[in-house]
Formats: C-alpha cells, structure tokens, sequence
C-alpha cells in the first residue's frame, strides 16, 4: 500500500475532530472513521498505530494519509511503501 509522509488540512477532519498535525491519526477513502490501522515501514522496521479520522487521499494509488507525527515516527520523508498489518 501507498502511504503520503503526512497531510494537512483545515480547521477539522470529516468526522469533525480537530485536525492535530502532531497526533497518529489518517485519512482513508473507505475505512470507517475510528478504525484502528498499524503500519510498518519495511525500509527501518517501525511501526504506529493511527485512528482513521478524515476521508481522502485523494491522490490516485495512495491508500492512506498520514499525520505529520505518524509519518516521522515511521521515519518517512516522502511517499512511500507501507505495510498495513
């Protein structure tokens, strides 16, 4: 699966939480909002838990969009690949 290193958006996310850059949390077209996800990032061995919490990416071939704080503690800097366990 594709994963973008973080996402930013407005004032709150479409279950209507408040965006936190800091937080694990992400967006998925199609997981229902509270859905727990942990990812893995094959290049280093890590691994972090987000909630999902906002709809999108809306790029094509990326699965899920990532926080600023969950994409650092991947150690991700750019698009890359991801293991959803």
């Amino acid at each position: 699966m594709w994963s973008q290193p973080f996402y930013s958006s407005g004032r709150r996310t479409a279950n209507g939480e408040i965006f936190d850059s800091s937080g694990f949390t992400a967006a998925h077209r199609t997981l229902p909002f509270g859905s727990r996800v942990t990812l893995m990032n094959p290049e280093n061995g890590r691994s972090v838990t987000v909630v999902i919490n906002d709809r999108g990416p809306f790029t094509p071939a990326v699965t899920i969009d990532l926080t600023h704080g969950a994409a650092r503690a991947l150690g991700m800097r750019q698009t890359q690949w991801m293991c959803m366990l």
